[in-house]
């Protein structure tokens, strides 16, 4: 059975004033979470799209032998 802390009433054992603080830099980090993973989708999605266009995946693959000879010929 859980047992409460006799003085708070808490079931985390934290005063309300620790609950308020912890709370808060929970939620900063989930904030900056969200936001730092929102950012990298759209990076990524403007990298390589999910889903292909009216082409599939063919104007892909076209681009990457072209950065390839591009690089290659850098090299040589």
């Amino acid at each position: 059975m859980v047992d409460r802390d006799m003085a708070t009433g808490s079931l985390s054992g934290l005063s309300e004033a620790e609950a308020k603080e912890f709370h808060k830099i929970f939620m900063g980090s989930f904030i900056a979470f969200t936001l730092i993973a929102i950012v990298a989708h759209i990076l990524v999605w403007n990298w390589r799209p999910w889903l292909p266009g009216p082409n599939g995946y063919a104007m892909l693959s076209d681009q990457v032998k072209l950065a390839h000879q591009s690089l290659m010929s850098f090299l040589a």
